[in-house]
């Protein structure tokens, strides 16, 4: 064994008295109550990131089982078409709510069999802004006949998205119910490529695949994406592709009434309630497709604000939703390998109060297990490392190269950032996932949208901006710790870690510093033109 450093080899012989360390160092009380927790966490976590290596094995091993668009198992004949209801659920969405109502109603589809639901809970200038919209396109607009559109405003919030939900399908003429939230735009072909898989005898719900209007308007945005698309290709993709159970995103997707009507409706005992109706519904045998080739898009959040609140609200919803269905999923008939999925699907977030116990016992076990020699720790660590850590690079990596075949590679230059960001999530993250463990509830916290047009130019993001108190300061504060943990494995030689302890200086000093500085930074440059649109390579280098 070996002593990295002057110091260090002081501070053993100090603590532990002249040994030789040649595999005679003995572990006392204070070492085993630091390794042991540390250890298990690591483990934990390795398990988690190995369901990254699963799902993308089960995105490839059942390729040839993926849903298209085209390939439907049946096809409704001329003058058959099922009666579709739209419902657009909104609060407070001035900004884009004219985009979303012209996209819908350039949907085709025949307007005998199609109707749309606006079903607005807001409570400021939206309310007014979407009458007169509603009320503009119900007349006949933009050279287009008159739309079967309807306002339906609810003077509380009863439910939330849920509640609003429930309350449009009480009037609801549909046999199908397509969704969409404020910031998505499906293009007018959107609703015929996916109608006819509901010919398909015990098909209740079909979900297409979210691309983004706004991809390239930062680089946050860019790394936003990619998280998405990582979500949207392997875990649907090899969810859907093996048979297991996935969820509705909330939003671009079509349900059969009848199976809302047998999963017991929506329900707003969680914030997450696209999955537990989803799962409830799967449960009761009827079949879910995923259209990873029909596309839909949509806004990002161009502000860590409101991205870290959209993403505290899925990991909350999805342990509230863990803590509701698995009982329920683990006492069905369906198939071991369809349980243990679910199993990980809804409590992944737990992974992030696990990395809070690993900040917190990192230092220490460097400093106990700083007498170990390179050879166990590429035996113990570096397994570790790639079960963890590395399947989170490889997991996008992958996902990216099959949306982006030609241009992929240049994902490698935001890895480290999306990994990073991951890390600084884990404060608001946890803070969610132990109010969904200990039944703290709180209200559904909507992403706020901004239609955004160019960076450079006054936004309207200071009407719906929220501050997170001190939060960021906490996230400044444990990224200069884990400076500091960087500084001590150079000065001890134990260049192993650097890399790893970087990630986590680099993910809390980014998101607590774009927290505090959000809206700061608009007269900078950015992108230009009319409107900041996806385009056909991942980001824009």
């Amino acid at each position: 064994m070996f002593l990295a450093s002057k110091g260090l080899g002081h501070y053993l012989h100090t603590h532990y008295g002249d040994r030789t360390f040649r595999g005679l160092y003995r572990w006392n009380a204070f070492d085993i109550s630091m390794l042991v927790p540390y250890f298990i966490v690591m483990v934990i976590l390795a398990f988690y990131g190995i369901h990254r290596y699963q799902l993308v094995w089960l995105y490839y091993r059942n390729k040839d089982k993926a849903a298209k668009w085209d390939q439907p198992g049946g096809r409704y004949a001329e003058g058959e078409l099922p009666f579709v209801t739209v419902q657009l659920p909104i609060y407070n969405e001035q900004f884009v709510i004219d985009r979303l109502i012209d996209a819908i109603c350039r949907i085709e589809y025949p307007r005998d069999r199609f109707e749309i639901q606006l079903l607005d809970d807001s409570t400021d200038e939206t309310v007014g802004v979407a009458a007169e919209i509603v009320e503009r396109y119900a007349r006949g607009f933009a050279g287009m006949e008159p739309q079967p559109i309807v306002h339906i405003h609810r003077t509380n919030r009863h439910g939330y998205k849920a509640g609003a939900l429930d309350e449009g399908l009480k009037v609801a003429k549909g046999e199908l119910i397509a969704i969409f939230d404020a910031d998505f735009v499906p293009a007018p072909d959107w609703l015929m490529k996916v109608v006819h898989h509901f010919a398909e005898p015990g098909i209740g719900m079909v979900q297409t695949r979210w691309t983004h209007l706004n991809r390239n308007y930062s680089f946050m945005t860019q790394v936003e994406a990619i998280l998405l698309d990582g979500h949207f290709v392997l875990e649907h993709g090899g969810r859907s592709r093996a048979g297991v159970f996935f969820n509705f995103n909330g939003t671009a997707g079509v349900w059969r009434r009848q199976a809302i009507s047998d999963g017991g409706g929506w329900q707003h005992d969680t914030l997450t309630e696209d999955t537990d109706l989803s799962y409830r519904v799967q449960m009761t045998g009827w079949k879910f497709k995923y259209l990873q080739d029909v596309e839909c898009p949509a806004e990002l959040p161009i502000e860590m604000t409101a991205f870290k609140t959209q993403q505290a609200r899925w990991a909350k919803g999805l342990i509230q939703t863990g803590k509701k269905i698995l009982p329920r999923v683990m006492k069905s008939d369906a198939p071991w390998h369809t349980k243990l999925e679910a199993w990980y699907h809804l409590t992944a977030n737990l992974s992030y109060p696990l990395m809070i116990v690993l900040s917190v016992l990192l230092m220490p076990a460097m400093i106990i297990r700083s007498w170990q020699g390179y050879v166990q720790m590429l035996l113990i660590d570096l397994p570790l490392f790639v079960a963890s850590t590395m399947s989170v690079s490889t997991f996008y990596l992958v996902s990216q190269k099959e949306l982006f075949p030609k241009t992929w590679y240049k994902t490698f230059l935001y890895v480290p950032f999306l990994m990073a960001l991951g890390v600084g999530l884990t404060i608001t993250n946890t803070k969610a996932v132990m109010e969904a463990l200990f039944g703290y509830k709180t209200e559904f916290a909507r992403t706020p949208k901004y239609r955004v047009k160019k960076k450079g130019e006054a936004s309207h993001a200071k009407v719906y901006r929220k501050r997170l108190g001190i939060v960021p300061w906490i996230e400044l504060a444990i990224g200069t710790y884990f400076a500091w943990t960087v500084y001590y494995a150079v000065t001890t030689e134990n260049f192993f870690t650097v890399p790893f302890l970087l990630l986590f200086v680099l993910g809390y000093w980014y998101t607590g510093l774009l927290s505090l500085l959000q809206g700061r930074f608009e007269r900078g440059g950015g992108a230009s033109g009319e409107e900041v649109h996806e385009k056909p390579y991942p980001m824009g280098i």
